[in-house]
């Protein structure tokens, strides 16, 4: 398999990725502000955390990514992912923020 042929099936399952994690942020978000304190969202805050403990592991870096940059020296920050520039470059912030408001609500919620 060509190099180009890797980068685009490794940037696929990158927005894949990148897809399943918004749902689970944006559930997370949804189940809180509604006060639905189901499984679910005990599974997506268990989910974030895991996520969370691949990032602190490979220094803040997606293991995605590593491997990516096996097959492309771009410095575009969107070189291993399907999304505009803009947002690959600032993912990690807004997410973030959206997971820690979604977090104080749920501690609001629940004291």
């Amino acid at each position: 398999m060509q190099p180009a042929t890797k980068l685009i099936l490794i940037k696929i399952l990158h927005t894949l990725i990148w897809i399943f994690f918004n749902v689970v942020i944006f559930y997370l978000l949804y189940a809180v502000i509604s006060g639905k304190f189901d499984k679910w969202l005990w599974i997506c805050i268990s989910l974030l955390i895991a996520e969370g403990l691949v990032l602190l592991v490979f220094k803040n870096t997606c293991p995605v990514t590593i491997i990516a940059r096996k097959y492309s020296d771009s410095a575009k920050h969107n070189f291993d992912i399907y999304l505009p520039e803009w947002l690959a470059k600032y993912n990690k912030q807004i997410y973030t923020t959206i997971v820690i408001i979604a977090l104080i609500i749920l501690a609001i919620k629940l004291l």
